[in-house]
């Protein structure tokens, strides 16, 4: 069998296993969606190492805002893994394909709202107006910057503090790429400062250094 005509039958054997899943759950209202079924969900779109660590960096800073909100820290966890469920398979459509499968698979519809509003006037037009969806508007670009400052350090982010932060955050061309102005807009949605909420990310992710790959020179 050639190469192409190999990874043509692992790819139908994948899609196979994916239908599969989804007739298994279709129809089965969740309670509550959990990490580990946000995972579980996630999983079958998303493969790139990158695009899981980032997921696993917006649930960490989701599970922070939900204690300081006073809500339901691992449910917050569970909708920042999932919030970038269709963006592997479809970046240039993004979030266009992730209402009707996720509700096909019992997600609750107040989680797939908030997922649809990370991407408020970007890709969609689901403006956030609970905390949950506030939050995951903000940190969604925050964690870039906050794990890209954490990477340069020797220790990472264990012992990083919201000052030496804030002095990153300045640097307009330090992770460039990470829409400051969206992030200071979700800031004002929440009604708090860049620093009170990078603080509170910073220590959500601190949690989960080890497996956010922010251990520093151990990280390894």
């Amino acid at each position: 069998m050639l190469p192409d005509e190999a990874i043509g039958k692992a790819d139908r054997q994948n899609e196979k296993v994916i239908r599969k899943q989804n007739l298994r759950w279709k129809g089965r209202k969740m309670e509550r969606l959990t990490l580990e079924k946000a995972k579980e969900i996630n999983a079958q779109m998303v493969t790139e190492e990158h695009l899981i660590l980032h997921a696993a960096n917006v649930s960490a800073a989701m599970g922070a805002m939900a204690e300081h909100f006073g809500e339901d820290q691992e449910h917050w966890e569970a909708v920042g893994w999932l919030h970038d469920y269709d963006y592997e398979k479809y970046p240039e459509e993004h979030l266009a394909h992730t209402e009707e499968p996720l509700r096909a698979l019992g997600v609750p519809e107040e989680d797939i709202r908030a997922i649809l509003s990370h991407g408020y006037g970007i890709c969609t037009d689901v403006e956030p107006v609970t905390n949950l969806e506030k939050s995951l508007f903000t940190v969604d670009e925050l964690t870039g910057i906050v794990q890209a400052a954490a990477r340069m350090r020797p220790n990472g982010i264990t012992d990083m503090e919201v000052k030496s932060f804030m002095k990153k955050w300045k640097d307009k061309r330090f992770a460039a790429k990470c829409d400051r102005p969206l992030i200071l807009k979700g800031c004002e949605m929440l009604g708090m400062d860049i620093r009170d909420v990078s603080a509170i990310v910073i220590e959500g992710m601190k949690a989960h250094a080890r497996e956010l790959q922010l251990t520093g020179n151990d990280t390894e």
